[in-house]
C-alpha cells in the first residue's frame, strides 16, 4: 500500500475524514447537509432494559463545574499541580462534599474495577493530558481505590501507545484496549486471527440498518463488517465502573467530548456508521446498559484543546481552554462544552452561528434520557482559580 493510502486510511479510522463524511462536518460557513432517509437501528431494544442508580445523568443531572485556571502550563507544558487543584476543587463542588475521599467514594468503591475512558487520538500533541489522567489516579489512590484496580481503556491499542499510555508511564496500572496490537505491531495472532476478535462481546451490539466493505488494511482497525458493532467485553465483562476522560475538541460543526468517547470508543465496526450515524451512533450507544449504567464520573480536560481540525491533532487551531468540566451527566457536560468550543470556532470566523445539526447528539441523548439537553436547565458552577 502506497504511503498516501495509508495515511488516508489512518485518518479515517482515527474520524479525521470518517468524520469529515458526516453531515456535522457541513457546518463551518455552509448550510449543513442532512441525510436523506433514517437509517433503522435497534435503540429501542437498549431502551428495554430497566435503569438502575448508576445509570445516566447519575447522581447530579443537570449539574457541570466549570473550573477555570489563569496559569495552568509552564511554557507550554501541563502543570500536575494545577490540574490536580482544579480536580480537587471540582469535585469537592459537584459533590457537596468537604474531602477529596468522601467525593471520589460517592461514585467508586474499593474491590471495583474501574476504566478511565482517554482520548489518544491526537496522539502526544492533543489527548487526554497525563497531568488529568495522574490526577485522577492520585485521588484514586487517596481514596481507597488499589491502582491494581484501575485499567486505562480505549477502543485502539496503538493509539494508546503512541500518546504516551503505556507500561513504562503508568506501571502499575492495566493499559487495555479491544483493538489489540502485540509488541511486533501486528494485530493478528499465531493462527492468523485478529486479537480483537477475543475481546468483543457478541451478547452485546448496536446494529444499524447500513454497512461498508473493509480491505485488508483497515479490517483490523474494524474488527468486523456487516450490519453489527460490537461491545467491547473489556466494557461488559471487566470493569464496574468507567470515568469518562475525553478532551475539549471540534468535530466540524459539532465536538467529539463525552458522548463521542464513549459511544465511538467501545464498539467495533465504526466507519460504516459516520455518514448515515455519526449524531445518533454517539447518543444511541451510551443508552445501552453497558455504557449507561457503569459510566459514573465526566471529566472533560480542556487545559489544552482545539476549535477545528478535530478529532486529530492540527496545531495551527489549538487553543489553550485552561478549564475542566465535570459531571455526572454526559448530556450536559456536552453542551456546556459546545458552546465553550463552537463559540471559539466562531470567534476564529470558522463558522457563522450555532447550527442545529452541530447540537443533535446533546439533543438526541436528552430524548433518550441519558442527561439534560436545555441550557436553561443547566446547573452550571463556575470556579476561577489563580
Amino acid at each position: 500500500m502506497d504511503k498516501g493510502r495509508r495515511n488516508f486510511f489512518r485518518l479515517l479510522t482515527a474520524g479525521g475524514i470518517g468524520a469529515g463524511l458526516s453531515p456535522v462536518m457541513a457546518g463551518s460557513l455552509a448550510e449543513p447537509l442532512k441525510p436523506d432517509l433514517p437509517t433503522a437501528t435497534n435503540i429501542a431494544e437498549a431502551l428495554k432494559y430497566p435503569r438502575n442508580e448508576n445509570s445516566m445523568p447519575g447522581k447530579y443531572p443537570g449539574r457541570v463545574v466549570k473550573v477555570s485556571h489563569e496559569d495552568p502550563l509552564d511554557e507550554g507544558i501541563i502543570r500536575d499541580g494545577a490540574v490536580y487543584s482544579m480536580l480537587e476543587k471540582g469535585i469537592l463542588n459537584l459533590t457537596g462534599t468537604g474531602d477529596v475521599s468522601s467525593a471520589w467514594r460517592q461514585f467508586v468503591s474499593p474491590g471495583e474495577v474501574i476504566a478511565l475512558k482517554v482520548n489518544p487520538i491526537g496522539g502526544k500533541l492533543l489527548s487526554t493530558s497525563h497531568a488529568m489522567v495522574r490526577s485522577v489516579i492520585s485521588q484514586l489512590d487517596q481514596s481507597g481505590i488499589s491502582k491494581k484496580n484501575l485499567v486505562i481503556f480505549d477502543r485502539r491499542m496503538q493509539n494508546l501507545i503512541e500518546a504516551g499510555f503505556t507500561k513504562e508511564n503508568y506501571p502499575d496500572i492495566e493499559i487495555v484496549a479491544t483493538e489489540h496490537v502485540d509488541e511486533n505491531g501486528s494485530y493478528y495472532d499465531e493462527h492468523g486471527e485478529l486479537y480483537s476478535l477475543s475481546r468483543i462481546d457478541r451478547d452485546w451490539y448496536y446494529w444499524a440498518d447500513c454497512e461498508m466493505e473493509y480491505d485488508d488494511y483497515l479490517l483490523p482497525y474494524m474488527v468486523n463488517e456487516g450490519k453489527y458493532s460490537y461491545f467491547s467485553s473489556i466494557l461488559t465483562k471487566q470493569v464496574d465502573k468507567v470515568i469518562n476522560l475525553p478532551i475539549m475538541k471540534n468535530a466540524g460543526a459539532s465536538i467529539t467530548l463525552c458522548l463521542k468517547n464513549l459511544g465511538y470508543g467501545v464498539i467495533t465496526n465504526t466507519s460504516r456508521l459516520h455518514a448515515p450515524l455519526w449524531a445518533e451512533t454517539s447518543a444511541q450507544v451510551c443508552a445501552f446498559p453497558p455504557l449507561r449504567d457503569k459510566v459514573v464520573l465526566n471529566i472533560a480536560d480542556g487545559i489544552k484543546g482545539c476549535y477545528d481540525g478535530g478529532p486529530g491533532a492540527n496545531p495551527q487551531f489549538f487553543t489553550d481552554y485552561k478549564m475542566i468540566l465535570l459531571g455526572t451527566d454526559p448530556v450536559a457536560v456536552d453542551m456546556t462544552g459546545y458552546d465553550i468550543i463552537i463559540g471559539k470556532r466562531i470567534e476564529m470566523g470558522r463558522q457563522d452561528v450555532l447550527t442545529e445539526v452541530g447540537e443533535k447528539q446533546m439533543k438526541l441523548a436528552g430524548e433518550l434520557g441519558l442527561g439534560v439537553a436545555v441550557r436553561d436547565q443547566i446547573d452550571l458552577r463556575s470556579i476561577e482559580l489563580a
